[in-house]
């Protein structure tokens, strides 16, 4: 295993950089929270041109078969624009429950023709992945209500898992709630009874583990993001006729986030080679609260602007705190890492 990036990642990385700085700047995200947070045209680029929306799908399928190493530098460019489009949840979560079954909507999401969404609430945990979920099943329907769905309200298919088996759900209706992140609306599913066909089985837990560990990219772009912002505007902003970021504290407290976000990086990437249980519980024990503290230093470093709706920090920093409690809370992972290693609880018993 390497934390290297390989030629082909980096040449992955400029391409999917590059699109990005052109049709999804920080100004642009921030234009759309308010009507409609998700970029579909700028999904079907990245789908069509790149290829991202099949990278983790297998060649005979249709799909570019890389592997997650390549999804998480895709993941870290996303963070770092705050993208508002359904990569994490269609090509990551989605795919990976789709992945073991080997149907033919593998090849439809490779190719960016339809979306999916995991109906699973983006709170669960690989450690309780039937966190926010009310199914039942009954004469081949499914009923009931799950909260907290990222990426439902523009998912072409609906995807629940249920008691170890994964259903296409019809009929759904899907209801878009408020949301502190604005650039990954959330929705709650209500299935009344709705025809599901059966897909094959599901290892929820193996999934949300997954989507976890490469979530942990994600946050390492949203904190790179910030740090690099907060350092140009530091240079530029003066005070008492110097620079900002010339006085020794604004120096310590920027290597610090500096050194803690090159941790984040090397945590990130060691989830993404080899995506087990305690690869993925250190990232996400450390790199959330990364992103929470690079995002709130970004705001407080840039003084007056950065409490302005006008500047974009704030959408960093809601996308910050809303991945700090998705796919499992950093005191969920720390305490199930403490169980993977044999470390006593605060009583000394094994958690």
């Amino acid at each position: 295993m390497t934390l290297l990036y390989s030629e082909v990642e980096e040449e992955l990385r400029a391409a999917v950089r590059g699109l990005l700085a052109d049709r999804c700047p920080p100004a642009a995200v921030l234009g759309r929270v308010e009507s409609q947070p998700y970029d579909l045209d700028l999904w079907k680029t990245l789908a069509g041109e790149i290829g991202v929306a099949g990278l983790l799908v297998p060649e005979e399928l249709g799909g570019a078969g890389a592997s997650a190493s390549e999804a998480a530098v895709v993941l870290e460019e996303l963070g770092r624009a705050v993208a508002p489009v359904p990569f994490l949840t269609s090509a990551v979560l989605a795919t990976k429950a789709l992945l073991p079954t080997g149907d033919a909507l593998l090849g439809e999401l490779a190719e960016g023709r339809r979306t999916a969404a995991l109906v699973v609430s983006f709170a669960a945990s690989p450690y309780r992945p039937g966190r926010g979920s009310s199914l039942r099943l009954a004469d081949g329907r499914l009923s009931g209500t799950v909260t907290g769905v990222a990426g439902a309200d523009v998912a072409d298919v609906l995807l629940v898992p249920f008691e170890g088996r994964l259903y296409e759900a019809e009929g759904a209706t899907v209801e878009v709630v408020p949301s502190l992140d604005l650039t990954r609306p959330v929705a709650t599913v209500t299935l009344s009874g709705a025809q599901v066909r059966d897909v094959g089985a599901c290892d929820l837990a193996g999934v949300l583990r997954f989507g976890a560990g490469l979530l942990a990219s994600e946050q390492v772009g949203v904190a790179e993001w910030c740090l690099d912002t907060t350092l140009a505007y530091v240079k530029e902003r003066h005070q008492f006729a110097r620079p900002v970021g010339s006085f020794q504290a604004i120096k310590h407290r920027l290597a610090d986030l500096w050194l803690d976000v090159v941790r984040a990086r090397a945590a990130a990437r060691g989830a993404a080679a080899d995506p087990g249980d305690i690869a993925v519980a250190v990232a996400q024990s450390w790199n959330a609260g990364v992103a929470v503290h690079a995002a709130e230093e970004a705001v407080q470093l840039h003084g007056g602007i950065g409490m302005t709706w006008e500047h974009p920090v704030h959408l960093y920093l809601k996308r910050a705190k809303a991945t700090e409690i998705a796919l499992g809370t950093p005191g969920d992972h720390r305490e199930a890492l403490a169980s993977f290693a044999g470390v006593p609880g605060p009583e000394g018993v094994q958690q």
